[in-house]
């Protein structure tokens, strides 16, 4: 699989983050829904859809967190029978970004989290000023 990117910044990071967290897709975006960069994903429909999906469920439980503890839900994680999500946000000098992996039994998600952290701290230094 290749990984694209839109932004030349977002590429190293999100490359560094694929590789070593063994993950199936990736995808960073906007919280609009559009795409910065993906990985994984074999038709760019499902890279929109997936966009779509994400800033939605992202903007949700924001609004539930807000709505039950005061404060947005910031990680999400779901664990299915053969895939998990992780969902999140990554803060960098040019404002938050979503951050959406898919992985399975290759990975976990200890790894998965000590990688995103990572990737959040390589995002922020890689981002260009606003």
């Amino acid at each position: 699989m290749t990984l694209t990117a839109v932004e030349p910044w977002v590429e190293p990071p999100l490359k560094r983050f694929v590789d070593e967290s063994r993950t199936v897709v990736a995808l960073l975006l906007h919280p609009s829904g559009q795409v910065l960069a993906q990985y994984g994903f074999a038709r760019a429909v499902d890279v929109m859809s997936a966009c779509a999906l994400a800033a939605a469920i992202h903007a949700s439980s924001a609004e539930l967190g807000r709505q039950l503890g005061g404060k947005p839900f910031r990680i999400l994680h779901h664990s299915g029978v053969e895939r998990q999500i992780f969902l999140s946000e990554a803060m960098t000098p040019r404002g938050a970004y979503i951050f959406l992996t898919v992985f399975d039994d290759e990975s976990s998600l200890g790894l998965v989290r000590l990688y995103y952290e990572e990737l959040c701290r390589d995002l922020a230094a890689a981002a260009p000023p606003p």
